[in-house]
């Protein structure tokens, strides 16, 4: 099925962020130099050693099949170049999308034989992280069919619902309000940029998914499951409001 490039997505996006696209700015630029330095040398950026074990994990054989990505897959540096720019994606066989976490983990059952990797596991980020990172300093570029569209209005309709006790939604902090300060620390534009990213604060890699948990937790809410449809929907949205934005993975954060 011909596949085509979400350019109208993006613009309904911003349009309904009320972020002008030339307007819009990673979570790095919010972040303090020594940060910023700290993603731009590879030799000080702990991301890159995800990447390193994700690297690894691609070309180790594992369950009833005794097979490896590499196996399938080659080069990483060649045949993963551009994925993860265009995950969340539709996946016919579910009639859903899935996100770069869940399509690991279904290549590992289907592919592989293989038990699916936990949630937030340092072997799932770091395959994650791998195959992200042959993506760095490429745009987002979502494709995906019309049978994706329902998807995506659902991930606007939840970044712009108020929920939780405190009865905020996430385009009241992102899109409202970036740029001031909530606690102390400046409110970015929630662009997803360079997952999986290296938190300070985790003193980990983590995805977006657990990103997305946090500030769920934050507003008093009762977080998605990992995996949910709703947050890959959540997801989706994100990277379509940040169609065209760089990838920078493995991103640091505070």
């Amino acid at each position: 099925m011909k596949t085509v490039v979400l350019a109208v997505v993006a613009a309904a996006a911003a349009a309904a962020a009320e972020i002008a696209p030339e307007d819009r700015r990673s979570g790095y630029d919010f972040a303090a130099p020594e940060t910023r330095a700290m993603q731009d040398d590879d030799t000080a950026n702990p991301g890159i050693l995800g990447v390193l074990q994700g690297e690894t994990l691609w070309t180790r054989k594992v369950g009833a099949a005794d097979r490896s990505c590499a196996d399938c897959h080659g080069d990483a540096r060649l045949s993963m170049k551009g994925v993860a720019a265009r995950y969340p994606a539709f996946d016919p066989a579910l009639g859903r999308p899935v996100d770069l976490e869940q399509r690991i983990n279904r290549c590992r059952t289907e592919h592989q034989g293989a038990e699916p990797l936990t949630w937030e596991s340092a072997d799932l980020l770091a395959l994650s992280a791998f195959v992200a990172f042959q993506s760095r300093g490429l745009p987002i570029a979502l494709r995906s069919t019309a049978e994706l569209r329902p998807f995506l209005d659902q991930g606007s309709e939840l970044f712009h619902r108020r929920e939780g006790q405190l009865n905020l939604s996430c385009s009241q902090c992102h899109d409202d309000n970036w740029g001031k300060r909530l606690a102390g620390s400046v409110i970015p534009q929630g662009h997803p940029t360079g997952y999986p990213v290296y938190r300070l604060e985790w003193q980990s890699l983590g995805s977006l998914q657990r990103r997305l948990r946090n500030c769920m937790i934050g507003v008093r809410a009762e977080p998605f499951e990992y995996g949910a449809p709703e947050a890959v929907a959540l997801e989706l949205y994100l990277m379509g409001r940040a169609s065209g934005m760089t990838l920078e993975t493995p991103a640091v954060r505070p």
